[in-house]
C-alpha cells in the first residue's frame, strides 16, 4: 500500500497515488547517486553545473502556473502565495549559481607560520539525503539542492508523502536542465527505507526539515553511523512589539507574519509579547484584523487564508486550542473550523502553567501576552525550546541591538517580517535545529573543507 498519495485538503478527495519505491529500486537509486557522483560530479567544473543549476531556475519561471497549480492542490497553499514560492525557489537556484566560482574557491591561510603556501580546497562529500515536509514543497528543496549540487554532491530526496507531485516535478526539472541521471533523484521511501539509505556507507549525509520528532529519530541514526546531519526544525518564534510610531503598520505586518502559509511556517510568528502601554491597542487591531481574513478555497487569486494541510493537521489544531481553553486561556477571536479550514484564531490569557505556552501552534493562532518592560518580555520570549527566528519593533535603534544579542534565536528581524531572502542565512539553535540553509553557509554543510599545506618550491 502506497504512503505517498495527494489528497486535496479543501475538498477531501484523493487526487493521485504513487507507489512507495521498492527495496530493490531504492539500492538502484543509491548505486545511481553513488555513481553520479564519482563520475560527473566530481569531473565537472563549478562553472559546468552553475550552468545547469541556471537552467533548473529557469524552467522554474517557464513552468510556474503549473508547478503552482501542483501545491495548491497537494497541501493547500493560497495560489498567489504559491506562486511566490516558485520565484523564490528560482531566485534560489539563481544565486548559488552565481556564486558558483565563489563557494568553490581556494581559501588560502592568510597567516601562515612558516615558508610555502596553505589553501582549505573544497570537495564534495558525495550522495546526500534530503528529508523535506510539505509546506514549501520547492523552496525547502531549493535551499537544499541548490549549494550542494553546486558544491559536486549528488541529491537523493524524500519528501512529504503528500507532496509526491511536485516531487516528481521538480526531479523532472533537473533532467530536463540537462543534468545526468543519477544527480537529483526523487525516491519514495518509507520510514524504515530512509533508515537504511541513511545507514548506507556510500551516503555521505543527511539533511531534514520538519518536526522535532522527525529531527530527533534522524539525527540518532546519523548519530549511530557517524554521518554529517542538518536539522531544520520547528519554531515559536516570538514577535516583540516595545513602541512605535505606526501601530496600524505594525499589526499589518503582525498578521501577515503569522497568516502567512496559512499559518503554517516553522518561522513564522507566533507570540506576540506587547508592553503594557501598546497592549490593548494592538490587541483590539489583531482581533479586527484576523476577523477581515476568513478562509476560502486557496484557488482564489484573493485568498490569503486557505485550510490546513490535511485532516490530521487540523484535528492537531483543533486538539491544541481546546486544550489551551480548558486550561483557562481565551479566545478573542476565530476558533472554528470547518472541514480543514481553521479560522483566523486569536489567543490571550496564556500562562506557563499550560501546554500552549510552549507548545508550536502549526496553524492561523496567534497567542497575544502582555509584559511590564524589555526584561520581561525577553525572560517570557526566550522561555520555550525553541530558537528559530524572531521579531523587534522599536523606534530605539539601541533597544534593537541590545535586545537583538539577548534573543536565544538563529535569526532576528528588526522593525519588518517576510524578509527572507536567497543571500540570508536560515536556522536556529535550541530545539529548532542545527547548522544553517541559504546564503554562503549553507555552501559549509557539506562539504570536506580539504587542507592543502606545501612547502616552498625549490627553484
Amino acid at each position: 500500500m502506497s504512503e505517498y498519495a495527494v489528497v486535496n485538503p479543501a475538498t477531501g478527495e484523493k487526487v493521485a497515488e504513487y507507489p512507495t519505491f521498492t527495496d530493490e529500486e531504492v539500492q538502484r537509486s543509491v548505486a545511481k547517486a553513488k555513481e553520479a557522483h564519482d563520475g560527473w560530479s566530481r569531473n565537472s567544473t563549478p562553472a559546468e553545473r552553475a550552468a545547469l543549476v541556471h537552467r533548473v531556475a529557469e524552467l522554474h519561471r517557464e513552468r510556474r502556473e503549473e508547478l503552482a497549480d501542483l501545491i495548491v492542490r497537494e497541501m493547500g497553499k493560497p495560489r498567489e502565495q504559491a506562486l511566490g514560492e516558485v520565484d523564490f525557489s528560482a531566485d534560489i537556484y539563481d544565486y548559488y549559481a552565481d556564486n558558483a566560482e565563489r563557494i568553490n574557491a581556494d581559501r588560502p591561510i592568510e597567516d601562515l607560520q612558516g615558508e610555502g603556501t596553505a589553501v582549505i580546497r573544497r570537495a564534495s562529500l558525495g550522495p546526500l539525503l534530503g528529508i523535506m515536509p510539505w509546506n514549501f514543497p520547492y523552496y525547502q528543496v531549493a535551499r537544499f539542492a541548490g549549494p550542494n549540487i553546486i558544491n559536486g554532491n549528488t541529491i537523493l530526496l524524500k519528501h512529504a508523502p503528500q507532496c509526491p507531485e511536485s516531487a516528481a516535478a521538480i526531479e523532472d526539472i533537473h533532467l530536463a536542465a540537462g543534468f545526468p541521471e543519477g544527480i537529483y533523484q526523487d525516491v519514495r521511501l518509507s520510514n524504515d527505507q530512509a533508515a537504511t539509505v541513511i545507514a548506507d556507507p556510500r551516503v555521505a549525509g543527511v539533511s531534514v526539515t520538519g518536526s522535532e520528532r522527525a529531527g530527533s529519530a534522524v539525527a540518532e541514526i546519523a548519530g549511530r553511523n557517524l554521518k554529517k546531519v542538518a536539522l531544520e526544525l520547528g519554531g515559536s518564534d516570538p514577535f516583540y512589539l516595545f513602541s512605535t510610531d505606526d501601530l496600524d503598520s505594525v499589526v499589518e505586518a503582525a498578521a501577515a507574519a503569522r497568516l502567512d502559509n496559512n499559518g503554517q511556517a516553522c518561522n513564522a510568528a507566533k507570540r506576540f509579547i506587547v508592553t503594557a502601554d501598546l497592549y490593548q491597542d494592538f490587541l483590539d487591531k489583531l482581533i479586527e484584523a484576523f476577523a477581515g481574513v476568513k478562509p476560502q478555497d486557496p484557488t482564489q487569486q484573493e485568498c490569503e487564508l486557505g485550510p490546513l494541510s490535511s485532516a490530521a493537521a487540523t484535528d492537531r489544531l483543533e486538539e491544541q486550542v481546546k486544550r489551551a481553553v480548558e486550561q483557562g486561556a481565551r479566545i478573542e477571536v476565530g476558533g472554528g473550523r470547518d472541514g480543514n479550514y481553521f479560522e483566523a484564531t486569536v489567543i490571550t490569557g496564556v500562562t506557563p502553567e499550560m501546554d500552549a505556552y510552549r507548545e508550536e501552534l502549526f496553524g492561523p493562532v496567534a497567542v497575544v501576552y502582555k509584559v511590564a518592560d524589555e526584561d520581561e518580555a525577553l525572560a517570557l520570549g526566550n522561555d520555550v525550546p525553541f530558537g528559530l527566528g524572531s521579531y523587534v519593533f522599536t523606534t530605539d535603534r539601541e533597544q534593537a541591538e541590545r535586545v537583538a544579542d539577548r534573543i536565544d534565536a538563529g535569526m532576528v528581524y528588526i522593525n519588518l517580517v517576510g524578509a527572507d531572502s536567497a543571500e540570508l542565512p536560515f536556522g536556529g539553535v535550541k530545539r529548532s535545529g542545527t547548522g544553517r540553509e541559504l546564503g554562503l553557509l549553507a555552501a559549509d554543510e557539506f562539504v570536506n573543507k580539504k587542507l592543502v599545506r606545501a612547502d616552498a618550491w625549490k627553484a
